[in-house]
């Protein structure tokens, strides 16, 4: 594993990754997992994914790619960064309407998903790893 492993010492139980598990006919599967964090979090969260990606990648290399083309497993890792802003709300009682007045903007929210799947020996190994459920 690479230096930046957050598990080196084997299996571990994932804090911010939590996946939902399906899988089709054919005995493959797909782990899907969405986090949705404040910016002091994210370095977590990525370490976390690196982590998965790359004992994926370690374990199982040169096997990364679409079942039809003969991977054995393969991902897609997506990012959003998101800010609300506040609004000011005020009925006016002599027209009938609602005035909005903009606030300020609230911290940007950072939201990553994350789906990894492949042949039953890499769903196995994956759960094995990261003790998913």
């Amino acid at each position: 594993m690479t230096a930046s492993d957050p598990f080196p010492d084997g299996p571990a139980e994932l804090r911010y990754l939590d996946f939902d598990y399906s899988d089709s006919e054919d005995g493959a599967g797909t782990f899907d997992a969405m986090v949705s964090t404040g910016p002091e979090r994210v370095p977590a969260v990525h370490a976390e994914i690196a982590a998965v990606l790359g004992w994926a990648h370690a374990a199982f290399p040169e096997a990364c790619g679409p079942a039809e083309e003969g991977g054995e497993w393969d991902y897609d890792l997506r990012g959003a960064r998101e800010t609300a802003q506040a609004e000011a709300l005020d009925y006016d009682a002599e027209t009938g309407r609602i005035a909005v007045l903009p606030g300020p903007s609230g911290p940007p929210r950072h939201t990553v998903t994350l789906s990894i799947g492949g042949s039953p020996a890499f769903c196995d190994a994956l759960r094995e790893r990261f003790r998913i459920d």
